[in-house]
């Protein structure tokens, strides 16, 4: 099992950065970069490649809606030739309310878009002379107004022509997806006792179609990680964030998070937090996340419980342990994991 950690993107970019290439001799393995509607993530990609040597740099997510699969397929392209083949491009659709609310795009076809994206990525990086014609035609034809466009191909050449591809994935069609085309799978509120029932048969589905060269689906997901004594505490920084995403990521019945957390058995609690949400009571919904929810979301509490949570999510099939380190000394937190792996 190998470590990452999520940048951390609602503060100074800068520090961010710093303080995840400091992990890096602390035995990190890679660093993933959100975007969301904030700072874009190539930009700061750019900057760990500078401040780094080892650590392999992920963006997670770049949406299939705001860039074309092209220039996705060259930002990925641009990441590996500057970082030394270091590139990890996780993709995925976002929500429909960063899509449409901030992008100006409407939010169709998702996972037709997503497949796109990432057989295209793969044939521009072997610099094939790329003519296709689905959701995006290259190049545009007559008879959609197209005039001057010809079959192109990069025109660098790569530092690697199979850079690795994850996709952001949390329903059944599009974790089906993820199994059968991608390097990689990025699930999001990763709870691993409930994997098998929430996402077992989509997996399995998928994996069936995968085309053996590809290898094993690599899989990553994980949570806040502190050790001690205060872990419910810790453990309550996850709120938030839960009842955000719960809450807030999309309307009654176009809410992913929402469907996901009760299909971990907790419908009633995902119902009372967008409720609250929705009403503004922010604090009421984070109140209304459940404690045991946020214990299997977490890796946070007592040494030997926190090397058990280790085992489960390895158990549940995690490839990547994908950790937030919480406390005076992230660096002693990641040598200490590292370890254990």
């Amino acid at each position: 099992m190998e470590l990452s950690s999520p940048l951390a993107y609602a503060e100074d970019p800068r520090t961010a950065a710093d303080r995840a290439a400091a992990l890096e001799s602390a035995g990190l393995d890679a660093v993933w970069v959100a975007e969301a509607y904030g700072f874009d993530s190539p930009t700061i990609m750019g900057y760990l490649a500078a401040r780094t040597e080892r650590m392999r740099i992920g963006s997670a997510i770049l949406n299939v809606y705001s860039r074309t699969p092209a220039l996705i397929a060259q930002t990925a392209a641009g990441l590996d030739a500057i970082s030394g083949g270091r590139a990890l491009l996780g993709v995925g659709a976002s929500g429909p309310q960063v899509v449409e609310g901030w992008h100006g795009r409407l939010y169709d076809r998702p996972l037709g878009r997503a497949r796109e994206v990432i057989q295209l990525s793969r044939r521009i990086w072997r610099r094939e002379v790329i003519e296709h014609h689905g959701i995006t035609d290259l190049p545009v034809p007559p008879e959609k107004g197209g005039t001057l466009g010809k079959p192109l191909k990069l025109l660098n050449h790569p530092v690697r022509d199979t850079i690795p591809v994850y996709l952001a994935a949390l329903g059944p069609a599009s974790v089906r997806t993820a199994a059968e085309i991608a390097d990689g799978w990025l699930p999001f509120l990763y709870a691993p006792e409930h994997a098998e029932k929430v996402w077992g048969l989509a997996l399995a589905e998928g994996t069936a179609k995968r085309d053996p060269a590809l290898g094993p689906l690599q899989v990553v997901a994980g949570g806040l990680l502190a050790i001690g004594g205060d872990a419910a505490a810790v453990r309550d920084l996850m709120r938030p964030t839960v009842a955000l995403y719960v809450g807030g990521m999309g309307a009654p019945g176009r809410n992913f998070y929402f469907d996901l957390v009760s299909s971990y058995g907790y419908e009633a609690a995902a119902t009372a937090i967008q409720e609250h949400y929705l009403a503004g009571r922010k604090k009421d919904a984070e109140a209304a996340v459940p404690a045991e929810l946020l214990e299997q979301l977490c890796l946070a509490g007592p040494e030997g419980h926190v090397r058990d949570r280790v085992e489960v999510f390895r158990e549940a099939g995690v490839t990547m342990l994908n950790v937030t380190p919480v406390g005076p000394d992230p660096a002693r937190l990641i040598e200490l994991v590292r370890s254990w792996l």
